[in-house]
């Protein structure tokens, strides 16, 4: 056996441990690092040697006085299957320029498959949502997305997919559908402390690495403590396994501490002081030399804006501007925020009472005023030119209604809002109802639009396809025949109810039916809202 100081001789003729970490290219950081000298390193292995052999001597850091590496990157968070749907793509209705969109988790049908939200495929959520569609008018104007996989609810993929190969191709099929180059793993609950689970992930999302570049957030809960003793161990076998994070986020919201009302902000830069703390430790032990501005270049904030889950925990608009304001003197990596759905103020008045909602934050507030703050930051924040749009030329595109997914504009048709039309190449969802307005014109502040960019008709798009709400019906209309109230026709295949006594009035084909039609549609359209 040999002694500590034998150990630390030898140890101190090996050249410094590179960090595996140092060849990605990440956005941050670019700062020198210090590395520690021969001396520190002598020093450092005494220390180890001491925990080893049971001594209580704390593992040293490296100091950098240089200042953040990082420039925070706001990325809010958006639910994805919520509704109403959060237009993310629209820029009146989000500043943010990137979001994580959450979550995919396990099929409830096919645990190796992946799901929004288990209640969509990735298909049906093309079809449903206009996923795909978005997220490409999101990248035309110039932001970008990353996938959040887990959350607090349903089944993560990695737990319930026991199959490795399988579920190394579900995530490789979220990758290649979507694009991304970012995939934000969301790992809380029970399946923190599934340790089966969390060795498939990072042999899932290593082999995904090796074929290309692609960063990966570990999120995970915290306290003001810093990170469960669970989820200090998800992280330490992530990079063990040779996942190459991308960061740690952590999730500075709903602390559950004493009674009265406890001050949001300092309880999440504590969590935050802490988790700083606990990286330093873990990289240095699995023998990365980082400086403490790269530590914090590696880690996220994701707080619960307004009324979090615990009734005495509200983050206010002040805690959020001096998070910002944290994030940009530490360098923190990025700040998220659960969600951009819920920023926005309930309605009536709300002082004192707690709220719980989806869609609302339960504080006072202005609408994306969180929002405005966090896009604030210097990362990726979007820039006063890059407020419109891109649109394609629209006089040069003529809209075929035989490759348009949605019914083609028409000036003199009534729209409900939500309904969902083409004009020139570009898919549109009226925010209200509305006639005679152009789609694609501009709105201003005192006259806004009252139609949202969906995104651009694509090259697999073909006509919708109307679904019969009925089957008893089989009389073909007649044009000599007078029908009275309540008759029931079939015209093109489709079925039509008499709204009032009528003949030789064709049934409408054009979509939406206008009320003044005597033929009421007995069949959906893709594209109009649900009980138009």
């Amino acid at each position: 056996m040999t002694t500590p100081e034998e150990r630390a001789a030898m140890l101190a003729a090996t050249p410094p441990t590179v960090d595996p970490l140092d060849d990605l290219d990440w956005p941050e950081p670019e700062g020198p690092t210090e590395r520690l000298s021969w001396v520190r390193v002598g020093i450092l292995v005494l220390v180890l040697a001491a925990l080893g052999a049971g001594g209580t001597a704390a593992v040293l850091h490296v100091r950098n006085t240089s200042g953040p590496t990082a420039k925070s990157w706001a990325v809010p968070y958006v639910d994805v299957t919520l509704t109403p749907t959060f237009q993310f793509q629209d820029p009146s209705a989000n500043p943010a320029n990137d979001v994580a969109l959450g979550f995919v988790v396990a099929d409830p049908n096919d645990p190796c498959a992946p799901s929004w939200g288990g209640a969509y495929t990735p298909d049906e959520a093309g079809n449903s949502l206009d996923l795909d569609r978005r997220i490409s008018q999101l990248r035309a104007a110039g932001g970008n997305v990353m996938l959040s996989v887990g959350g607090a609810n349903n089944t993560e993929l990695a737990v319930g997919c026991a199959d490795q190969a399988k579920l190394t191709d579900a995530y490789r099929q979220l990758v290649k559908r979507y694009a991304v180059g970012t995939l934000d793993l969301d790992v809380e609950g029970a399946a923190l402390a599934d340790a089966a689970s969390i060795q498939r992930r990072a042999v899932a999302v290593k082999a995904l690495q090796s074929e290309g570049e692609l960063d990966v957030w570990l999120t995970i809960p915290v306290s003001p403590d810093g990170l469960t003793a669970d989820g200090l161990e998800a992280v330490r076998a992530t990079l063990a396994a040779g996942v190459q994070l991308r960061g740690v986020n952590v999730m500075t919201m709903d602390f559950g501490g004493d009674s009265g009302t406890p001050d949001m902000l300092n309880l999440a830069t504590q969590a935050l002081n802490a988790t700083h703390k606990q990286l330093s430790d873990l990289y240095l032990r699995l023998g990365v030399q980082l400086t403490s501005s790269q530590v914090w270049s590696r880690i996220g904030a994701t707080p619960m804006i307004g009324q979090n889950d615990v009734d005495v925990e509200r983050f206010t608009l002040d805690d959020a501007r001096g998070l910002a304001s944290f994030a940009v003197e530490k360098g923190l990596g990025r700040v998220s925020m659960w969600s951009i759905n819920r920023d926005a103020p309930c309605t009536g008045t709300f002082t004192n009472v707690v709220v719980h909602s989806n869609t609302c934050s339960g504080v006072p507030q202005d609408a994306l005023a969180f929002s405005s703050v966090f896009a604030g930051l210097p990362g990726r924040a979007v820039g006063a030119s890059q407020q419109a749009i891109a649109i394609p030329n629209q006089q040069a595109v003529v809209d075929d209604p035989k490759t348009s997914p949605y019914p083609v504009w028409r000036l003199t048709a009534q729209y409900p809002g939500g309904y969902k039309v083409v004009w020139h190449g570009v898919v549109y969802e009226a925010k209200w109802s509305n006639s005679g307005v152009d789609p694609a014109a501009t709105g201003s502040p005192n006259s806004p639009t009252p139609w949202s960019v969906i995104g651009p008709v694509v090259s697999s798009d073909s006509a919708p396809k109307p679904v019969p709400l009925v089957t008893s019906v089989t009389a073909a209309w007649n044009e000599a025949t007078v029908y009275v109230r309540g008759d029931k026709v079939l015209f093109d295949g489709l079925p039509y109810q008499a709204r009032w006594s009528t003949k030789g009035d064709t049934p409408s084909t054009d979509y939406p039916i206008g009320p003044d039609d005597p033929w009421q549609p007995l069949f959906s359209v893709p594209g109009e809202p649900a009980g138009s």
